[in-house]
């Protein structure tokens, strides 16, 4: 379980650059990419007043997933491009503790960043923009045609800063109960 990808963008541009590591400052998100703050940063959700909090500070997506649907990391604008970690099976709350390849489970108590797993990313219509029918390859439905599950990554808060770079391995601690991701 690893970092595969970073990517992030100052503007509201719907595919983010790759870079080789990120900063994440707890509380706010990303150091310089458009979605970070307190109150949530996206476009869409700008006119809700009062602000809500930002649940939405960094999006990560399992490598599986942009093979499966044949996109690139970065182009959907995910931040953390994972690779070996079912992140759409972790509930809310979970931790993502982000530590060098060298340093093993033992070394948890020195610092490093920790995002938390506030919920799915819905498949928003700018996927299509991007690339004509590709929404509807992130929703899974049932034979009715019903939506039962999202397949666009995940949304989390940064819990502790930290700098992550490419080749880093993620440590996943679930949270103490289970609460099933919902769209955040």
């Amino acid at each position: 379980m690893y970092v595969h990808a970073l990517a992030k963008s100052v503007s509201h541009d719907f595919t983010k650059a790759l870079v080789p590591n990120l900063t994440l400052i707890e509380g706010l998100g990303i150091e310089g990419d458009c979605h970070s703050g307190v109150h949530v940063q996206h476009r869409s959700r700008l006119h809700i007043q009062p602000s809500p909090p930002n649940l939405r500070q960094v999006h990560l997506i399992p490598k599986e997933i942009l093979n499966e649907v044949g996109v690139a990391p970065g182009e959907i604008g995910e931040n953390i491009t994972t690779e070996g970690i079912d992140l759409l099976a972790l509930g809310v709350g979970a931790k993502l503790h982000f530590l060098p390849a060298e340093r093993g489970d033992g070394d948890m108590e020195l610092p490093h960043a920790v995002v938390v797993i506030q919920g799915l990313r819905n498949p928003c219509p700018q996927i299509d923009k991007f690339q004509a029918g590709l929404k509807e390859k992130f929703i899974v439905r049932d034979k009715d045609r019903s939506i039962v599950g999202r397949k666009a990554g995940v949304m989390a808060t940064v819990g502790a800063g930290g700098v992550v770079e490419r080749g880093m391995r993620i440590v996943v601690e679930r949270a103490e109960e289970y609460q099933a991701l919902g769209c955040v």
